[in-house]
């Protein structure tokens, strides 16, 4: 049975009908003329691509970063989830069978340490970084895993500076390296000079002393040519890498990040400061960004990183999923960055339901 959404209303495009079928897109068109089963939703409603949250904790067996996947994913408007390095090559067949059994949309970009998060100075330990033991996982899972992470600061990496990102590069293959960046040593231009087209940078945004700014707020020359190679910027919000200054002033530079992740686990969901993505993305708003850019930065650009093109997107052929949310207006909200800065807006984004391969789930 065809599933048809009279009229809905996107960011950036005039209302289309989205007609559904086995799980994926078979029409966007101004007027449907054909039947099936018909929905529409209040005028205030939008509606775009299913939110993908790029950096998350979605293996749940290493506390305290993890958490199960439904609870960070399709509960909170977000239809894919990528787990960023809690899971290694020794636990890839456990987290892909946990995949198969959630809601949610699961995918993994590897961490270098064949034990992932088991200990969290995982990089502290070369021998643990497995070019067989990697290779293995990616030929075993290769539309399951969509990339690896490398988590480059002083407490990950013991001793061994930037060897293990020097190894992560010489084992990537085709997939993008994700790569946290944190307190020194490595040093920001050296983890720089050594990223490539489609590489990513998580936690962009961050206000400790090791970032992507001098101190009077200009980008790194390392940085931008680092962008002039084409290496991503995303926003890994988590507990202790959001800052609204250093957000602020990136953006007065003209630095954008190109795609927004929380850096979410079961604790800073419940205690904060990211709760869940429509608080981050409401965040992203209260900077200055547009709508459009927001949801674009959660949808289209975390799929062409992952190498995706169906998902992230609706068209003929993809996947049907869609996140529907409101722009509530009218009291004040108030909103806190990693260090306790706040901002503040009279409106925020609020997921109402999401569609998943063509499935309705209300929140």
């Amino acid at each position: 049975m065809k599933q048809i959404i009279r009229k809905a209303r996107f960011v950036d495009d005039k209302p289309k009908d989205i007609v559904m079928a086995d799980g994926k897109f078979v029409a966007i068109v101004e007027n449907y003329a054909g039947e099936g089963e018909e929905v529409t939703f209040e005028d205030d409603v939008y509606i775009s691509s299913g939110w993908i949250d790029l950096h998350t904790h979605a293996f749940p067996s290493f506390p305290p970063y993890c958490a199960e996947p439904d609870e960070i994913g399709y509960k909170t408007g977000v239809t894919t989830v990528v787990d960023a390095g809690t899971c290694g090559a020794d636990h890839i067949e456990a987290f892909y069978q946990l995949a198969n059994k959630s809601i949610t949309r699961i995918f993994s970009f590897l961490n270098i340490s064949r034990v992932g998060l088991s200990r969290t100075d995982e990089l502290s330990d070369l021998s643990l970084i497995s070019a067989s033991a990697i290779e293995h996982a990616l030929d075993s899972y290769p539309r399951f895993i969509v990339g690896l992470k490398a988590r480059m600061s002083a407490s990950v990496v013991g001793t061994n500076n930037i060897q293990p990102l020097l190894m992560a590069k010489a084992i990537q293959q085709q997939k993008p390296l994700m790569v946290h960046i944190g307190s020194a040593p490595p040093c920001i231009d050296a983890i720089l000079h050594e990223l490539r087209e489609g590489d990513i940078i998580t936690h962009c945004y961050n206000g400790k002393a090791n970032n992507l700014f001098t101190e009077e707020g200009k980008p790194l020359l390392s940085l931008q040519a680092a962008r002039d190679r084409g290496v991503a910027l995303d926003i890994g919000h988590g507990t202790e890498s959001f800052s609204f200054e250093v957000a602020e002033q990136a953006l007065r530079e003209h630095v954008q990040f190109d795609t927004i992740s929380t850096d979410i686990y079961e604790r800073n969901k419940q205690q904060g400061p990211v709760y869940d993505m429509a608080s981050t993305l409401t965040k992203c708003l209260a900077l200055g960004c547009s709508l459009k850019t927001v949801i674009q930065a959660v949808t289209e650009a975390p799929a062409r990183l992952m190498g995706r093109d169906d998902i992230g997107t609706i068209k003929v052929g993809a996947k049907a999923d869609l996140t529907l949310f409101k722009l509530e207006r009218g009291r004040s909200y108030s909103w806190i960055d990693s260090h306790g800065a706040i901002r503040q807006t009279t409106y925020h984004i609020k997921p109402l339901a999401v569609y998943i391969g063509g499935n309705y789930f209300e929140l």
